[in-house]
């Protein structure tokens, strides 16, 4: 148990130290630094919440449009940013695997917080602030919204644990990547909510894992209102075997990686 619990010390203050690294390095100590992370998010969502509230009015499935697509994009913006952030990720930090308290887990693992950390901050400034206006409400269940960033969250990092060492062993797939991040806007649940969809669309749609915690998210906010539409169970059977490949890809790529 003291072995476990050294250990577990090691590795978080070398997490630690990798995050400031990566924030000075990606943000620098310039203007306002490393809330950048937190800005990129805010502003992308923002812009897409006012294009929608000029195209579609301001109530959008009985709530406001601006919070609606708000609460919905910046989980997509999560995962899109963090599977960029995820491809040859080895290959750049490889130099700090000559560390041995630095493990190739470490350097994806510091990327995915520093984005999740990121987002959430955008998540929760945005909320404040729309909320002192009246367009984004207090949340119905807190819960229920944490619950669906978690799911949202391992379905991320469960999906990067794969396609980092992929792309470390296949140059191909870095050029594929932008065109597959789009293609997961349909099937994220970050512009609609499933009780809207015909009954048949609905049933293909829910085979899509983050549309689970997508739906969890916008019951801890809205409410029963929308009609939630999810599983407890189903994202983690995807997400647990996802994970464990990308566990096995990763020990197979370290294996492979030339430390200089």
């Amino acid at each position: 148990m003291a072995s476990f619990r050294k250990g577990w010390n090691i590795q978080t203050r070398v997490i630690g130290a990798l995050m400031l690294r990566e924030l000075t390095t990606r943000f620098g100590r310039e203007n306002i630094g490393f809330l950048w992370i937190m800005v990129e998010p805010l502003l992308f969502a923002v812009l897409v919440g006012l294009l929608w509230r000029v195209m579609k009015g301001p109530v959008e499935f009985g709530v406001d449009i601006v919070s609606f697509v708000v609460s919905g994009y910046i989980p997509l913006v999560l995962f899109r940013s963090s599977l960029s952030r995820s491809v040859s990720s080895f290959t750049a930090n490889g130099s700090l695997l000559y560390h041995r308290q630095v493990k190739i887990l470490d350097i994806l693992l510091v990327r995915f917080f520093i984005e999740l950390v990121g987002h959430m901050m955008a998540y929760l400034f945005i909320a404040v602030v729309l909320g002192a206006f009246g367009m984004f409400p207090w949340p119905y269940d807190m819960g229920f919204l944490l619950l669906g960033w978690a799911y949202y969250a391992l379905f991320t990092i469960s999906v990067c644990l794969v396609i980092a060492p992929l792309s470390e062993m296949n140059e191909i797939l870095e050029k594929f990547m932008p065109v597959t991040a789009y293609l997961m806007v349909p099937f994220s649940g970050a512009f609609f909510i499933v009780s809207a969809l015909s009954p048949a669309v609905a049933e293909i749609i829910l085979y899509s894992p983050p549309v689970h915690g997508m739906e969890m998210m916008r019951y801890g906010l809205f409410g029963p209102s929308i009609d939630p539409q999810y599983s407890l169970l189903y994202p983690l059977q995807f997400c647990l075997p996802c994970m464990a490949l990308g566990l096995l890809l990763c020990r197979a790529v370290r294996k492979q990686l030339v430390v200089e």
